[in-house]
């Protein structure tokens, strides 16, 4: 035993060499990641704690004013406070119009999912080349297509007065409704191309042998494919709901102004508002709600793995 021992521990030794050499040559590489992804948002959360300056910037002087007024307001007249309405509306619309875009892509997105698995296997990359087609295209070009197509005079309009259908123009543009568009036609891909992933894997002849059983088709898609394709659909809405969230560009032009989100109010605070800390404290919000989005996709993801096992 003693012998064995003894010739096991060169082998083990130089097994802990090797690790540790190859932890040395990566920490570099580890370092710099570290620092690129942690310090912009060390340098966020230390601006949430300052003053803010008279004209922009900040003042190395600890205050908590700007989590305060992320969700309170004082009068600068009579020191009164009240709950940051507007603060607070934009929240909501941007959670309520983030999550009412997943739901949508998630609509749209499953069938043409489906549709390119059960295709010939030789049809399918062209049918995903069509579905990535978008993403060529700059966001802002993505974006301005949109606004011409839901204008007062653009394609939907025009065409409901010529049909006789309606008699002056239908106001989409500059509403939740056109963000709400926008929105879903930028992020659709997100969607299909996780749950095409998940569906490409799926085994059809259950589904056979669940209609050979006389099952509907209600009961095959409850009670076969989307449990089966569960971890698609989970993947998905995260991708489409946490950029959502954080949108910029589209309810920029699509919102006119006048109908901010999240990403919107934060760089009104960093620009024309001239409050950097209340604009970090805002960031630090968003990025609280993206990671209660990814802990709720990570449980969910490890309840569904064990589960199948």
């Amino acid at each position: 035993m003693r012998n064995t021992t003894a010739a096991s521990n060169p082998v083990s030794d130089m097994q802990r060499s090797r690790t540790r050499k190859n932890w040395l040559l990566s920490a570099p590489a580890l370092v710099v990641l570290a620092a690129a992804s942690s310090g912009p948002l060390l340098i966020v959360l230390v601006y949430s704690f300052l003053s803010a300056g008279e004209y922009g910037g900040v003042v190395w002087k600890f205050s908590t004013d700007a989590w305060f007024n992320v969700v309170f307001f004082r009068d600068i007249f009579d020191g009164t406070t009240t709950f940051a309405d507007a603060h607070m509306t934009i929240l909501w619309r941007s959670v309520r119009l983030s999550f009412t875009t997943t739901l949508i892509t998630l609509a749209v997105g499953f069938p043409t999912a489906y549709f390119i698995a059960t295709r010939p296997r030789r049809n399918r990359s062209l049918w995903l080349f069509l579905i990535t087609v978008p993403f060529w295209t700059n966001l802002l070009i993505r974006t301005f297509a949109i606004l011409e197509v839901i204008r007062n005079e653009g394609l939907i309009n025009i065409g409901l007065q010529m049909l006789g259908i309606i008699d002056k123009p239908i106001q989409m543009l500059y509403t939740d409704f056109a963000i709400m568009v926008g929105m879903t036609y930028v992020y659709l891909p997100l969607m299909v191309l996780p749950l095409y992933a998940s569906m490409e894997r799926l085994n059809f002849s259950l589904v056979e042998a669940a209609y050979d059983l006389y099952a509907t088709r209600h009961k095959v898609l409850h009670r076969i494919i989307i449990p089966l394709v569960k971890p698609g659909i989970i993947a998905g809405s995260i991708l489409v709901f946490i950029p959502s969230l954080g949108a910029f560009v589209t309810p920029r032009v699509l919102g006119g102004g006048k109908k901010m989100m999240l990403g919107n109010l934060i760089e009104l605070q960093f620009g024309a508002g001239r409050n950097w800390p209340l604009g970090a404290a805002l960031s630090v919000t968003l990025l609280a709600l993206v990671m209660a989005a990814l802990l709720m996709y990570v449980r969910t993801t490890q309840r569904h793995s064990g589960s199948m096992r």
